[in-house]
């Protein structure tokens, strides 16, 4: 290396500063986590995540400075495709109007579906699935091959059967399912006020949105899926992961059933 040999020892043979002791220590546990956690963790979570299980206060600046140092960096999420539109037979007025601000549970739900594309298979798997805007927790889902009225009605169907007696304001995008006069009728037996989103403003479910962004850069993109089976398996265990191991920042560095069961203690869990 051109350097003179007294300077290698006297570097090999000197005390080791303490701060890149603790460096090196948290270099080692970020590795840690992005393997443990398939590589989901971005800096704040990171940060959030290490303070968390080692009851420490490390600053985001300095986590994101060693993940960069040991090239640690969360996957890129893929920007949404585009879907036809279909005339619906009723509609609802946008009563949750972005105000996604819950006082208590099952006041406010938002709900849609997504797809998942199986390669090895030329197969989709369709996932519905219902949040409570106070805890974010996932209330109930479906996975199923075919994006149809059973597939939102069974969802809404388990999600009453977990909360009996729930009433909250139930928001969805304008999809056709929603906008059946069957899933009105759902509504209006259960006692519940229907919401929708504007036409082409996909912000107005925003939450409903952020999980599926969430859900699909932490456990499907940048991995390849090539039968139907296992990516089944992979999505029920990210949401149970989801519910009661993910810790969020906006929960107060809870999860989200630790969250909402600070509310209600006797919440029934969720049933597929």
């Amino acid at each position: 290396m051109d350097i003179p040999r007294s300077s290698y020892y006297k570097w090999k043979n000197r005390a080791i500063p303490k701060k890149e002791i603790q460096d090196n220590e948290l270099a080692n546990i970020i590795i840690e986590y992005n393997e443990t956690y398939n590589g989901i963790l971005g800096y704040r979570r990171m940060t959030m995540y290490i303070n968390h299980f080692n009851q420490s206060t490390y600053s985001i600046k300095y986590i994101h400075r060693l993940m960069k140092v040991v090239h640690v960096h969360a996957r890129i999420r893929r920007k949404h495709s585009n879907y036809v539109k279909v005339k619906p037979e009723q509609v609802g007025e946008n009563i949750l109007n972005r105000n996604f601000e819950s006082l208590w549970q099952n006041q406010k739900w938002c709900t849609d579906v997504t797809e998942f594309k199986v390669i090895g298979q030329k197969q989709k798997i369709y996932l519905s699935a219902i949040i409570d805007l106070y805890d974010r927790r996932i209330v109930s889902y479906v996975l199923s091959n075919s994006n149809n009225n059973k597939l939102v009605f069974d969802t809404f169907d388990l999600a009453l059967k977990a909360n009996p007696g729930a009433k909250p304001l139930f928001h969805s995008d304008r999809g056709f399912q929603y906008t059946s006069k069957q899933f009105k009728f759902k509504l209006d037996q259960a006692g519940m006020i229907q919401s929708m989103s504007r036409v082409g403003k996909c912000i107005d479910n925003g939450p409903m949105e952020g999980f599926w962004g969430t859900l699909k850069s932490e456990m499907f993109y940048g991995l390849r899926w090539d039968d139907e089976s296992s990516l089944r398996e992979a999505i029920i265990k990210y949401i149970n992961f989801y519910n009661n191991e993910r810790l969020q920042a906006n929960l107060k560095g809870m999860t989200p059933n630790q969250f909402g069961n600070h509310a209600n203690p006797n919440l029934l869990p969720l049933v597929i």
